[in-house]
């Protein structure tokens, strides 16, 4: 299939982890990576939407602090986790450092980034206790990011 994550087998993957899903080169010959950082396990469990919701707004704007190179953190459909899109090509544990440090500020973060109704467009559907027990949860399994499949 043309769409990368249609390929993996989501029976077979153990949440959570970071995975590389895509490197592409650009004409102009940028590099654009993609990993799929899934919160919870395929078919058996999901974020609910306030969660996911604020956790794009507190990863979009904190990840920012720890690198010029973010590109999105964009929501699945399925709402297991996020495709963090970066510039240029990256060591897998950079990726997990800077993953790591954007959870811990959200822990310490008093209020979801732009949860109003002049910068957002579903302004009242957040919910910064549940985007923390979430990146709790994940940073709690750091030890196993790196294992995809069980």
């Amino acid at each position: 299939m043309n769409v990368e994550s249609f390929n993996l087998d989501h029976r077979t993957v153990d949440a959570p982890y970071v995975r590389l899903a895509d490197s592409k080169t650009l004409p102009a010959g940028d590099v654009i990576t993609k990993y799929d950082v899934r919160f919870t396990q395929p078919n058996r469990a999901h974020l609910e939407m306030p969660v996911v919701h604020s956790l794009e707004h507190l990863f979009a704007e904190h990840s920012r602090n720890h690198s010029d190179r973010v590109i999105d953190f964009s929501p699945m459909g399925c709402q297991t986790g996020f495709y963090l899109i970066l510039q240029g090509e990256w060591a897998y544990d950079d990726v997990l450092g800077l993953v790591q440090a954007t959870l811990e500020d959200v822990l310490e973060a008093g209020e979801v980034p732009a949860a109003n109704e002049v910068q957002c467009g579903w302004g009242a559907n957040h919910t910064l206790e549940g985007a923390q027990a979430a990146a709790r949860t994940f940073l709690e399994a750091r030890d196993g990011w790196s294992r995809v499949t069980a």
